[in-house]
């Protein structure tokens, strides 16, 4: 079951909260993308078929669609919750003249506070709104790694491993481990095709939901620190500002 709560209307935007109950295993029909449009994930996860192939969506994942584009959805890990932001042809145009524009991205600490923001600008679509849109669907618009080959199932695997946070997810090697490969391939494989070092790419992941519990209130930093993993605070303020920018006091701030 799905169902969509509109949060920004503007004449060359609209930006959507919708939230999927579905739990099927399988692939969905093939249907055709209806809109120039980003999804980012908030909660939750899915897999999607698109132009750059099979792909795992989260929180680190996003995907850009095309009109006319097949798609097709699988949800294994139950529902999921997303922002759906769907644009005007001209506004597509304005931002990207014609260039090709990849089907799945990289989600990075700075592009998920993006998010956040956007989320928390409806007074103003004309001005505030509209920045930010503009902004996170140029910056999630980068060049993408190679979507094929070989390595793609075990960058895969890999992402899906540090996304549920599994036990061999705690360093390189026991993960390299148990998708019985060397760690060397693990490292270069997962950086030539996610942009990022596996061990940033796990930050980002503690990252997030450092932004989640700080987003929620009510959590100190130390126990917030310990809870994600951290040695100490201080080594969570220098991971945090390391992603963000901004250290966790100033995110409160932003957020609360």
């Amino acid at each position: 079951m799905r169902t969509t709560r509109r949060l920004l209307t503007h004449p060359d935007f609209r930006v959507s909260v919708v939230r999927c109950r579905d739990d099927h295993t399988g692939w969905s029909t093939p249907e055709p993308a209806g809109a120039y449009g980003l999804v980012l994930t908030r909660r939750g996860a899915f897999r999607r078929a698109g132009r750059d192939g099979d792909a795992w969506v989260g929180s680190t994942v996003a995907y850009l669609t095309v009109p006319g584009e097949e798609e097709r959805f699988a949800h294994p890990a139950g529902g999921d919750e997303c922002t759906s932001v769907h644009l005007s042809e001209r506004l597509w145009q304005d931002l990207f003249d014609d260039r090709p524009v990849p089907g799945t991205v990289h989600v990075d600490g700075r592009l998920d506070l993006a998010h956040r923001l956007l989320l928390r600008s409806g007074a103003d679509p004309d001005h505030a709104a509209a920045e930010r849109l503009v902004r996170l669907v140029g910056d999630a618009a980068t060049p993408a790694a190679g979507a094929g080959g070989p390595g793609r199932e075990l960058v895969e695997r890999a992402r899906a491993a540090l996304h549920d946070d599994a036990p061999e997810a705690a360093g390189l090697l026991p993960l390299a481990r148990a998708l019985g490969v060397s760690p060397y391939r693990l490292s270069r494989e997962f950086q030539a095709r996610v942009g990022v070092p596996l061990t940033r790419y796990r930050n980002r992941l503690r990252v997030g939901r450092a932004l989640d519990r700080i987003e929620q209130g009510g959590v100190r930093l130390a126990d917030l620190a310990t809870e994600l993993g951290f040695a100490d605070q201080a080594h969570l303020t220098r991971t945090v500002r390391a992603h963000l920018g901004h250290p966790p006091g100033a995110l409160r701030r932003l957020l609360n």
